[in-house]
């Protein structure tokens, strides 16, 4: 497992940890992490939620007019510095 999938894990666990249950999903250049929140959590639990997501590099809130709330978190994969970094139509 890439290491951005290896992050997203450790985030989505300790999300599970404070009752949020989460959700990883690999993609070409991240990892992301996903967890409903509901609409009854303390604010020391928003807290701690916060704290562990702000590990990822970048997070956010999406909530709809229906009263879910889905928080997010995305870890990048990180860009290989050597070999065919453009792939294979790249031209110089």
């Amino acid at each position: 497992m890439p290491a951005s999938g290896v992050s997203a894990a450790a985030i989505a666990a300790r999300l599970s940890d404070v009752g949020l249950p989460a959700r990883v999903e690999e993609h070409v250049r991240y990892a992301s992490v996903q967890a409903e929140v509901p609409e009854s959590l303390s604010a020391d639990l928003w807290r701690e939620v916060l704290e562990v997501v702000a590990e990822a590099d970048r997070f956010g809130l999406l909530a709809t007019s229906l009263n879910d709330r889905t928080l997010w978190a995305v870890v990048h994969k990180a860009v290989p510095t050597t070999g065919d970094v453009g792939g294979p139509s790249y031209q110089r």
